[in-house]
């Protein structure tokens, strides 16, 4: 009688499971590839474990993990603060009155028809160029964050990205070589941007002001940024408030095109 009331599922009941199984998907997606992904894993698997436990009705084993549960929410606020950080940030942004912008947040479920248009190899190949004439620039590239409240703070745009235009734009003498430029898909949304400055001590010294903005806007957002440095004309690719090594520029290019999709 118990199995059958188990299989006896109300619309409610799938409602609810194909409710779950979005939301972890979706928090999967805030943590991949950063540190936070095997915590991630981790807590899926001692939750399954519980439930699995409470259906057994494995009284003992059920209440232990079921108080590592209870007692570790509160850890798990601080691991995952960031992550709820980007979420909260994404669902305040959001422009319900807007129908564009309120399905530009959930593009997570088509990303690949969206961002397979951007020119990553023009901006690779522009922060090339500027890297051997030492020519200071920092892009970002918005991702399934939006990023309108920085948007805001410098001057709109609607050009496409060309390796040209993105090199006038960082010229020393160009009026709008100050701040950041935004990138949405294959359009320069916004230059000489004020992004917030992250105040991680962890950051090596070397890096200046730049490096640190991407940093703070990559903690704060899933974008992506890249920095060539006005000292060295090395280029720097940030992701998730984290520097990522590269080889060589063809392998930049494609993990670029490889987190613009996931």
């Amino acid at each position: 009688m118990d199995f059958l009331n188990f299989l006896d599922f109300k619309i409610t009941d799938v409602i609810d499971i194909i409710l779950v199984a979005v939301l972890l998907y979706y928090i999967y997606k805030l943590v991949r590839g950063s540190v936070a992904i095997n915590i991630f894993i981790g807590i899926v698997i001692v939750w399954a474990l519980w439930k699995l436990t409470e259906l057994l009705d494995m009284k003992m084993i059920s209440s232990m993990v079921g108080g590592f549960m209870n007692i570790g929410l509160i850890a798990l606020i601080i691991v995952f603060q960031q992550e709820l950080r980007k979420f909260l940030l994404m669902i305040g942004s959001t422009n319900f009155a807007n129908k564009r912008n309120f399905i530009k947040h959930f593009k997570f479920l088509k990303q690949e028809a969206m961002t397979s248009d951007t020119n990553v190899e023009a901006i690779v190949t522009a922060c090339d160029k500027m890297g051997k004439t030492k020519t200071g620039a920092l892009l970002v590239l918005e991702r399934t964050n939006s990023l309108d409240f920085v948007k805001s703070s410098g001057d709109k745009m609607n050009i496409e990205v060309t390796q040209p235009i993105l090199e006038s734009i960082f010229y020393k003498n160009s009026p709008l070589h100050d701040g950041a430029a935004v990138l949405v898909n294959n359009t320069i949304v916004a230059t000489r941007v004020i992004l917030p400055v992250s105040q991680e001590r962890t950051i090596p010294l070397r890096f200046g002001l730049r490096h640190r903005a991407a940093v703070g806007i990559t903690e704060k957002t899933d974008s992506l940024a890249l920095v060539v440095s006005e000292e060295t004309g090395a280029i720097s690719y940030i992701k998730n408030g984290e520097f990522v090594l590269y080889k060589d520029l063809a392998e930049l290019t494609s993990l670029i095109k490889e987190d613009l999709i996931s």
